[in-house]
């Protein structure tokens, strides 16, 4: 598996992480409120809270990565087993947090959020 391959299912987990989050919502306030203006929308609590805070803080996450995997291929360092190992812990790692975070379980969640931003570090040493 390549860097830019984990790029891609990183993708598909932000993706994942944005419909559980849309489902929780949904369940919470109902479709039309979610399809309005959102205008005094009621905070989302409980697991869908905390999926939606999990979705957004993979987009953060989630751009540092592709920037650095895009910089790593485009050194022609991206198959370096530096750069393959730090995508691999920023996948499961973020796999982790997102699991982790919406049963609600903190100290853990910030483990794998660590586990994470070891990997970034990984990959941003390997291209300097």
């Amino acid at each position: 598996m390549s860097a830019l391959s984990i790029l891609v299912w990183c993708c598909l987990l932000c993706f994942a992480q944005m419909l559980v989050a849309v489902l929780g919502s949904t369940l919470q306030v109902g479709l039309p409120t979610l399809a309005g203006n959102r205008d005094g929308m009621p905070e989302i609590g409980g697991w869908a809270g905390r999926a939606h805070r999990a979705h957004r803080n993979m987009l953060e996450n989630l751009v540092l990565f592709a920037a650095l995997v895009l910089v790593a291929q485009l050194l022609n360092k991206g198959g370096t087993p530096q750069v393959l190992l730090g995508a691999q812990l920023f996948l499961y790692g973020r796999i982790a947090y997102a699991l982790i975070y919406v049963a609600g379980i903190p100290w853990l969640r910030t483990l794998a959020w660590a586990v994470s931003v070891v990997g970034l570090a990984m990959i941003f040493i390997a291209v300097m």
